[in-house]
């Protein structure tokens, strides 16, 4: 009678256990086939671009001309020594296209930090203030979604002069707007929950309640925004580079390299396609963990 009791125990025990929330997350990325696939070739693309002085074949820079638009290997001239041919000035496109993955995520990283910093400020103050607050920063967001990104670019660069560090800025600028229209959002939902009144109740300063109540509770959200805006700066560098307001030669940019190539198309086309093509690879890597990751952390939001 005794083991019959401790065993109904035992199993009333199991019956009630379930899995922690962070099992449950490990289990739902484990089976989101976009996240994995997303996420594995991006850390494929991050281990390539930092280990690039390592592995890389040739000098990025280094030109030859005697050796100038070489095939690659899968063409009838191509060279080993060359895998993915060479440029109009001889240099080689597989350690160009590892450095310009450096570059590619460098800027997409840095200008989603910018950007990220601002809008993420301004959508939660004007989700948790709300009133004069939230009409003025809903106004100046709306002011912002009204200009084109890429044509203020242009406008901005074109005048102050084209290098990594002014398309850095000026992007990270401009595409704060999503952080924003997001965080104010997320801040509006749980603006009026209990652990919020409770905060103000026991007199915790604003300062506080935004950063260790609001911030916390808005950060899964944050996170899937800030993986899309990594893919859209590196897009708009890649545009801009392409227009010759970006990146300037002799720095290693997928966007510039298909610039240099767009005049051999016809005839060399893999200097178009190889660095198109790795941007493509990127840019869906990228949205792809990011829908992953908005999947696994609010399933409930799924369509």
């Amino acid at each position: 009678m005794a083991v019959s009791r401790s065993f109904n125990r035992s199993l009333d025990a199991s019956e009630i256990l379930e899995p922690s929330p962070a099992a449950l997350m490990r289990r739902r990325a484990f089976s989101h086939y976009g996240f994995i696939i997303g996420g594995g070739f991006l850390a494929f693309i991050v281990v390539i671009a930092l280990a690039a002085p390592l592995i890389a074949p040739h000098d990025p820079y280094d030109q030859n001309l005697a050796q100038r638009l070489i095939p690659p290997i899968w063409q009838e001239k191509g060279s080993w020594e060359y895998p993915l041919g060479t440029d109009g000035y001889g240099r080689g496109y597989l350690s160009r296209t590892m450095y310009g993955a450096q570059v590619s995520l460098l800027i997409g990283l840095t200008v989603m930090l910018i950007s990220g910093v601002i809008g993420t400020a301004m959508g939660i103050v004007a989700g948790y203030f709300g009133g004069r607050v939230d009409m003025i920063i809903t106004f100046i967001i709306t002011t912002r979604l009204a200009m084109p990104a890429i044509l203020v670019a242009l406008a901005v660069v074109a005048l102050i002069g084209s290098s990594m560090t002014v398309v850095i800025w000026v992007l990270g600028l401009l595409i704060w707007d999503r952080f924003a229209v997001v965080m104010r959002s997320a801040t509006q939902q749980i603006r009026n929950l209990d652990y919020i009144a409770a905060a103000e109740a026991a007199g915790c300063s604003t300062r506080r309640i935004l950063l260790t109540e609001i911030l916390p509770n808005v950060f899964n959200a944050l996170i899937v925004v800030a993986t899309l805006e990594v893919a859209h700066a590196v897009l708009l560098e890649a545009a801009l580079s392409f227009l010759g307001l970006g990146v300037q030669p002799p720095t290693p940019s997928w966007g510039l390299m298909i610039s240099e190539g767009k005049g051999h198309m016809f005839f060399k086309p893999w200097l178009i396609a190889i660095p198109g093509v790795s941007l493509f690879v990127m840019i869906l890597c990228i949205n792809l963990m990011g829908d992953g990751i908005r999947d696994v952390t609010a399933p409930e939001n799924r369509n």
